[in-house]
């Protein structure tokens, strides 16, 4: 067993990451592609370079995924000309699916930290609920 806090919660996010995304699979997204729309529904107008640094990915890689969510009809952008700023939005298809990725995330919140979950994993839950202020799963 280890005392470090930072080993024992990349343990612990990996597990989640893990769950999410197969959790996810069904839907055809990633946890990643998952945050980028989190990210564009919920900072309207957010440059390529605010995404970016929301995702914590590069401006490039923000363009790319933009690229394939504007692909598959989840999202519009429009950029009124080569180098002007954006403008990305999600169309009615991505609302309804970042909608849908909620409820999987509220379901994996539940099996993962809600009263049937191992108690440890329950306190970590309440404790991040706390210090974020987030309703409880």
């Amino acid at each position: 067993m280890t005392n470090s806090t930072s080993i024992v919660l990349l343990a612990l996010a990996r597990r989640i990451e893990d769950e999410l995304g197969a959790a996810l699979a069904p839907l055809d997204l990633t946890v990643r592609r998952l945050g980028l729309l989190g990210h564009i529904a919920g900072v309207p107008g957010a440059s390529f370079s605010e995404l970016a640094r929301m995702s914590r990915i590069s401006v490039q890689s923000v363009h790319g995924a933009v690229k394939a969510l504007v692909a598959a009809g989840l999202v519009r952008d429009l950029t009124a000309r080569a180098g002007s700023a954006s403008t990305i939005e999600l169309t009615e298809r991505g609302e309804d699916l970042l909608r849908e990725a909620k409820r999987i995330a509220a379901e994996v919140d539940e099996r993962l930290f809600g009263p049937a979950a191992d108690p440890v994993q329950r306190q970590v839950g309440k404790a991040v609920r706390a210090a974020f202020r987030l309703s409880e799963a």
